[in-house]
Order: C-alpha cells, then structure tokens, then sequence
C-alpha cells in the first residue's frame, strides 16, 4: 500500500526539531521525499527519516537570507528534480524574551518580523518557480492560535502569526491559477521544546490554562498536527485554498 504522498517531495522548514521534525517524519512516512532545513544542524531528522525507510536530505537554511532560501531550493532540485509541498514551519518562538508591548525590545521585535514575516515570504519566493513547472503544488504555512486568540506579552509573535494568515489568504487568490494551493494551520500550543523555552518556569501553570480553555481538554502533542499538514499536503485537500485550519482543541471556532 503506498502512502498519500509518494512521489511527492516535501521542503520542512526549521525541521530540526519539535514540530518541524514531526512534519518531516510523517510526511516520510506517506511516501514524500524530504528536504529538511534549518538554522539547527537536521542530521538527527534526516538519519530518522532514512532509518524509517524514508528519502531525505539536509540543508543549512535560515529564512531570514533569501540567498539561503535560494540555495535550499537548489538544493532540492538537485537531488529530487521537483518541489511540491512547502512546509513553512521556521519562526522564533522559544527563544523571545516578551513582556508588556511598549517595552517589548526593538531588536528582537525586528528579528520576529525578519524570521516568521519575511522568513515565509522568501521561502515561497524560492519555491514558486519550481512548483509551477510540475503544473501546482501546496505551500502550508504555520500561524498560531495567537493570531485569532490573542496573546498578551508577546505582540511581535501574535502580530507576526496574524500576518501569517494574511499572506496566506492573499497568496491563494494570487497563485490559484498556478494551480499552488496555500493554507495555514494554526495550533494551541503544543508540547515542543519551544513551548518549554517560552513559558519556563510558568509552564505548567500556562499548561492547565491552556488545557481548561479547550473543548478538548488536553495539551497538543506534535503527533496532533501531522494528520491535517499530510491533507493538506496531499490530494485529498485538491480544492482546499486560503483556508486557516484551527488545530487548538477547540478553543476558537472560526
């Protein structure tokens, strides 16, 4: 039986670790091949991919430089001859400092616009031209409970994720006659390392308040996220467009 994705070929952003590297293993599993990219050394997710019989290859990739993105598309070619789906998971999260809006730090404000704006910009630039030469392709870029939620001592990342959601909807409109579909998912937070950097020691408080504002009252797991990135990576989604899917246990309903 083969998977939804065979002969697919697959770009995971920041798939070092957390969530990207679960996207990478269980689009592997469906069959695509993986390009997987980070700033973070990819090697222990490629040798998962290959030892669960998957096709994968590494590249250095900080979306922030779109001559890195260029290379990462190149990269791809090189070694699958096509690009079909994009996974636009890389942003900062983990790592920001927060707190109140006015004196959140000019630097780092900066950084969040560079890496989870422009970062997803410049990938889909990288990748469009490839993707209209096999006549379509799905660009899945990851927002955030944060856009449509709100999330107070940390507005550069619900702002950037909000925009996230907008280049989406308005890529869609722009690339359906290339036949690229582009959607979003957007997650509650989801037990990754980066959600243990950026609560710290409030997390398992920032755990039970999250869990109890759900219909579904459970903390995400990565594995929570893979079924709907594999639709809409695959066929099955084949007129799905511009669409914010909410994986959040049920916390908004759009």
């Amino acid at each position: 039986m083969t998977g939804q994705l065979e002969g697919k070929v697959a770009v995971v952003t920041g798939a070092a670790r957390g969530l990207g590297r679960e996207y990478a293993l269980r689009l592997a599993a469906e069959g695509a091949s993986i390009v997987a990219g980070d700033v973070r050394d990819c090697a222990d997710t490629v040798a998962d991919v290959i030892n669960e019989g998957g096709q994968a290859t590494g590249v250095a990739l900080d979306v922030a430089d779109m001559e890195s993105c260029t290379a990462m598309a190149d990269a791809a070619m090189a070694v699958y001859g096509n690009i079909d789906v994009l996974v636009n998971n890389a942003a900062l999260y983990g790592g920001l400092t927060g707190g109140r809006f006015e004196k959140l730090d000019p630097a780092e404000w900066q950084q969040v616009m560079d890496v989870n704006i422009t970062g997803v910009w410049n990938c889909c630039k990288a990748v469009i031209g490839p993707m209209r030469e096999v006549g379509g392709g799905s660009i899945i870029n990851i927002s955030s409970l944060a856009a449509v939620y709100g999330l107070p001592f940390s507005l550069h990342y619900a702002m950037s994720k909000a925009a996230v959601i907008g280049i989406t909807r308005s890529l869609a409109r722009e690339l359906g006659r290339d036949w690229v579909r582009v959607n979003a998912v957007a997650p509650s937070a989801v037990m990754t390392e980066g959600t243990e950097e950026f609560f710290g020691d409030k997390l398992d408080r920032a755990k039970d308040v999250i869990a109890q504002s759900q219909t579904l009252q459970r903390n995400l797991e990565t594995g929570d996220l893979a079924g709907t990135i594999i639709y809409l990576a695959s066929d099955a989604s084949k007129f799905v467009t511009g669409q914010t899917i909410m994986v959040d246990g049920g916390t908004v309903y759009l």
